[in-house]
């Protein structure tokens, strides 16, 4: 918390001295508005940018780069909300330049502050639980990776015992037994105080002759199971009123990362309008000047667990009949294609319309792209893992689009990698994913060969 209120201090103080030396006083009222929806939207966007989660790798990245993107973004959504509200505002470009550079430099520096504060706590004493694991292959491996490059893990890993027939050298890092005399021997000389059983479910005996051997010991034995041949994601433990159960199928993305991720989406969206209204606008002229029609185009598509609703388009394409029940993809060189959609279509600007569907919930601005329903009804009983894609709201960009699989999918390679990538982003989902897959998609993913 106190960092959260050394945050509000600084971008207070930033916006003070940007007054005093930018020498403005015309348009107070507006710049305090814009300092009030600044501290609003700080409070509610840091925390969704893992601003307050404090991590021993990766210092430029989440002491420099994210805290400066994350207000800079704030800054850019209150100038422009507040210019919405009042067409008559102009801040000052010195006041706006000398606030968002002292700004940055000052939460910058509360970053800074605060890792080297808690790595001194963590020092003195939070990573000190020694822990022996059992197992081996590929589960015991990720597990000992897990542990070593979590930022606040309280554990750490003294030795293992290699079960299977894998070199005991390919575990890495500590010490390793094949005897378990020898093993025990080094748990009780060493004081190993938990013991983890990384092993499979079939491997039940392994189990209990290891609960045996420490019976006599104060040693903390627990059982982690390899699921990795049963789980769809990663088979995470959950708790159910009080109820352990380990995630066989099921949405790999907790409500509180869904919630964080539904914040960010709509403040990201609700920006992204306001800041393209123009482009908006113009589009829509020249959408509609070009051919007759509407401007839009909707089409029904699977959201979320399964729901339909509109997705919105600029219309790309002269009006004409269409068969029901199917869905005819756009070819290179298709005549329906008007030229003004040509262009849309080769740029992405005609996803733009989006944007709405995230202001009103259906969509997020990363996530698997969604489908004709037409396709899903296909595709779902010959991809495999195709449904899960719809564990969580589609999106206007995803992992598959920034890596090539986008445009028309006319065999059933294209889908099954493109729906390959889907279910990679869903079990490797965060924060920092989904700013490089935006960042991603500005530097590489508008304009695309495949896009017609």
């Amino acid at each position: 918390m106190p960092v959260r209120v050394f945050d509000a201090v600084v971008i207070v103080a930033g916006a003070l001295l940007a007054t005093r030396f930018a020498g403005t006083n015309s348009q107070n009222g507006f710049d305090s508005a814009v300092l009030a929806f600044a501290l609003l939207f700080a409070l509610i966007c840091f925390p969704v940018f893992g601003m307050y989660r404090v991590g021993r790798r990766h210092l430029l990245l989440r002491c420099v780069c994210l805290p400066i993107v994350a207000w800079l973004l704030v800054y850019a959504a209150s100038v422009l909300l507040v210019a919405a509200l009042n067409p008559t505002y102009r801040p000052a470009p010195a006041w706006v330049g000398r606030w968002a550079l002292v700004s940055s430099l000052g939460i910058v520096a509360c970053r800074l502050a605060g890792r080297g504060i808690a790595l001194r706590r963590a020092r003195r004493g939070a990573r000190t639980r020694a822990v022996a694991i059992v197992g081996s292959g590929d589960h015991c491996r990720h597990l000992i990776s897990k542990v070593d490059q979590a930022d606040d893990s309280p554990y750490r890993v003294a030795v293992t015992f290699a079960t299977g027939a894998a070199c005991v050298a390919s575990l890495g890092g500590p010490p390793a037994f094949r005897d378990r005399s020898r093993f025990v021997d080094y748990l009780r000389r060493h004081q190993i105080a938990e013991v983890w059983l990384a092993l499979p479910l079939s491997q039940e005996r392994t189990i209990l002759e290891f609960t045996e051997l420490l019976h006599n010991d104060l040693i903390d034995i627990r059982f982690i199971p390899d699921v990795s041949g049963l789980a769809l994601f990663e088979g995470e433990m959950v708790d159910l009123d009080g109820t352990s159960a380990i995630n066989l199928v099921g949405s790999p993305l907790s409500s509180q990362a869904l919630a964080k991720k539904d914040i960010f989406d709509r403040a990201f969206a609700f920006a992204a309008v306001l800041a393209l209204s123009p482009v908006l606008l113009a589009i829509a002229c020249a959408v509609k000047l070009s051919s007759s029609g509407p401007v839009f185009f909707k089409q029904r598509r699977k959201g979320a667990n399964g729901k339909v609703f509109s997705i919105y388009k600029f219309r790309s394409m002269r009006v004409h009949a269409e068969t029901e029940g199917v869905v005819r993809q756009a070819t290179r060189s298709d005549p329906r294609v008007t030229r003004v959609g040509a262009f849309l279509r080769r740029t992405s600007l005609d996803e733009l319309p989006q944007f709405f569907n995230v202001l009103r919930g259906e969509m997020s601005v990363v996530g698997p792209r969604p489908h004709a329903i037409e396709h899903d009804a296909l595709y779902q009983n010959i991809v495999d893992g195709y449904i899960h894609r719809y564990r969580i709201k589609p999106g206007i960009t995803g992992w598959a689009q920034v890596n090539g699989f986008r445009g028309e999918t006319d065999s059933i390679e294209k889908m099954q990698g493109r729906v390959e990538h889907d279910l990679y982003y869903l079990s490797n989902w965060s924060f920092a994913l989904d700013m490089r897959i935006v960042l991603m998609t500005f530097v590489k993913g508008l304009v695309h060969r495949n896009a017609y």
